[in-house]
């Protein structure tokens, strides 16, 4: 048993054609349709109600809930199949992609997404603004969370899986990327990403909103603190504070006690902060992750010293180019430089 769970909201005019759709893509199978619609002003619950009378369709209309994500975890509540597809009513999904889908979780992956950013999928009749926020959201929460780093479209609204991997999972998203809400607390061990075009919108309004961009990011933040992430900048910060005192004081001993060049003293005091530095990360803020030999770990952290020397210097230089004060041009400075280093640090020293 399969079961397609479809999200709605005023999209009636979408229904008979998505459903026929559905149906020639799987006569061969056995299948349901939930829709769970959120109380269409269009009645798009009572257009599903009456095409139930041609489908295995199951209504479920929600008068006092909202939300894209909410509606998906309905679905798989009410939902009697061992693979679950999701997609969207507004026909953006092709659901002849279906079989695909079904296909690779019958072949052991325990995820399969239709991936727009894959070899051979693309997005059709965009602005290049909206294909910038697409393309700079999965950047964002590819690098906030490691666990998705490999998958191209971790965002995607189109994707099945088996019921094994949510059942039992307390899903508690944010906005509309329920994907990426599975993808970090699901259980699972195989994804696979299955090209596909994203198509026009037949009727209805797109979901994008600016309320939409800040529940993105408000998920990526639980995502990250669910995942230990935040704790783990937090650990970075104050070692990097650590490393600061060290660099001071031995930069004033050697200059007051024993009476080195300026020149020449804060070239030891800061090495002295990069050990100290690394000693403290690697005991403490990434020792779940070593996975480098220490003397690797060791010459990578230098290199996200050095790194993070050169963004902080060029930000600083472009930004007194631009007319800005030298004072916050060096504060941005720092601000990127600290941001690099951890993001290298992360995910090449110690990732």
């Amino acid at each position: 048993m399969i079961s397609i769970i479809v999200p709605t909201y005023n999209e009636r005019e979408n229904l008979e054609e998505l459903f026929e759709r559905i149906a020639k893509a799987l006569e061969r199978k056995e299948f349901e349709i939930i829709v769970v619609d959120d109380d269409s002003p269009d009645r798009t619950w009572e257009k599903a109600e009456e095409l139930a009378k041609e489908y295995p369709m199951k209504v479920i209309r929600r008068t006092n809930e909202r939300g894209l994500s909410s509606a998906v975890i309905r679905g798989f509540e009410e939902a009697r199949g061992e693979i679950f597809v999701v997609m969207d009513a507004d026909l953006q999904h092709p659901p002849e992609v279906i079989p695909e889908l079904i296909k690779a979780i019958e072949n052991g992956a325990d995820i399969a997404i239709a991936s727009r950013y894959v070899r051979g999928g693309k997005v059709e009749n965009w602005y290049w603004w909206r294909k910038l926020i697409s393309r700079g959201a999965i950047m964002i929460g590819r690098v906030a969370l490691p666990k998705i780093r490999g998958i191209r479209d971790p965002v995607s609204g189109f994707f099945a899986l088996k019921r094994k991997v949510v059942e039992g999972v307390e899903l508690n998203p944010v906005g509309f990327k329920i994907l990426l809400e599975i993808l970090i607390k699901g259980r699972y061990s195989k994804v696979v990403e299955i090209p596909f075009t994203f198509g026009l919108r037949s009727s209805g309004e797109s979901k994008l909103s600016n309320k939409q961009i800040l529940n993105y990011l408000r998920h990526l933040y639980r995502l990250m603190k669910w995942e230990g992430e935040i704790d783990r900048l937090v650990k970075f910060s104050i070692v990097g504070l650590s490393g600061i005192v060290v660099n001071e004081g031995s930069l004033l001993g050697f200059v007051e006690f024993l009476g080195w060049d300026k020149r020449i003293a804060v070239i030891p005091a800061t090495e002295l902060s990069i050990l100290n530095n690394f000693i403290w990360n690697d005991l403490w803020t990434f020792k779940d992750i070593k996975k480098k030999p220490i003397h690797l770990r060791l010459l990578n952290f230098h290199l996200a010293a050095l790194t993070g020397a050169l963004v902080q210097w060029s930000i600083y230089l472009i930004l007194l180019y631009l007319g800005v004060n030298y004072l916050i041009a060096n504060l941005f400075g720092i601000g990127f430089s600290f941001v690099v280093r951890f993001l290298f640090n992360r995910n090449i020293t110690w990732g």
